[in-house]
């Protein structure tokens, strides 16, 4: 009987077969192959609030008030992820400004690298400036990797490197960003400047423009000493400020000097560290 089914199995296959030939019928396609997983982060990485929940967190890719105009890829949370021993040296440094009446302020933090990728696409496309009031405004766009304003690859994509400011207490939350709203230089007068909680660093955060340079001679005053108390601040727990960005900070030594990562920033990307 067992040798009689087999039989009567191939005849009905092949009986299929000849019947999809006259018939042209199409045999239903494979189900797709499932997705693959996102990503996650190495247990190294933390999210700043486990570490420090009194540090601001303003995250600025996450939203469309930056360079590009429109929140950037790979940002689902606007979430602060870095690596432990770079987020436990935030905490530290915290503590000294907390005493004196401040409070730090993180931008940006860990960057995967399809936020990089993003960055760059756009600075490619030399027909978008939507932004370029406010955050560019005496760079060509064409020049923006020649200046070193963009580049494929970004130290934050590391997970050590911090973009921040610092807030004096009480910390009053800064207004949205309304799209399409009227835009102003990036380094004109505090008062002119898109609203920002923070002190005068003498430039808005992301200003592509020399006057952002930490140690820019024409930034005196109490804008040069509130950037000299960012750097000293940060320099006392091992931060290594890049002289182009006044906000701009990595901490040293790097868990991963040579690894650009590209998992989501999202609290999924932790869960469990």
């Amino acid at each position: 009987m067992t040798g009689l089914a087999s039989t009567f199995r191939t005849l009905a296959v092949a009986a299929a077969a000849g019947l999809l030939a006259v018939t042209g019928a199409v045999a239903a396609p494979a189900p797709p192959a499932s997705a693959a997983p996102e990503p996650k982060a190495p247990r190294e990485f933390v999210a700043l609030s486990s570490v420090d929940r009194t540090i601001v967190q303003e995250m600025r890719y996450t939203t469309a008030h930056n360079f590009v105009g429109e929140p950037i890829d790979g940002y689902r949370q606007p979430l602060c992820i870095l690596t432990r021993p770079a987020a436990e040296a935030l905490h530290r440094a915290q503590v000294r400004l907390l005493a004196r009446g401040y409070t730090l302020k993180v931008y940006d933090c860990y960057r995967p690298q399809r936020a990089v990728d993003h960055f760059v696409r756009w600075a490619k496309d030399l027909e978008d400036e939507r932004m370029k009031e406010e955050f560019y405004p005496l760079v060509a766009k064409s020049r923006l990797f020649a200046d070193g304003y963009i580049a494929e690859k970004s130290g934050h994509s590391r997970g050590s490197t911090v973009d921040l400011t610092i807030v004096r207490l009480p910390a009053l939350p800064t207004r949205a960003y309304v799209p399409g709203e009227a835009l102003t230089e990036c380094y004109g007068p505090r008062e002119e400047r898109f609203p920002d909680n923070s002190v005068d660093m003498g430039t808005g955060y992301d200003c592509f423009d020399t006057r952002s340079h930490t140690d820019d001679p024409r930034i005196q005053g109490a804008q040069r000493a509130n950037r000299q108390l960012l750097k000293g601040v940060l320099a006392d727990q091992g931060f290594v400020n890049l002289p182009e960005e006044w906000w701009h900070f990595t901490f040293k030594p790097e868990p991963f000097p040579g690894t650009f990562f590209d998992f989501p920033v999202a609290r999924r990307s932790v869960a469990g560290h």
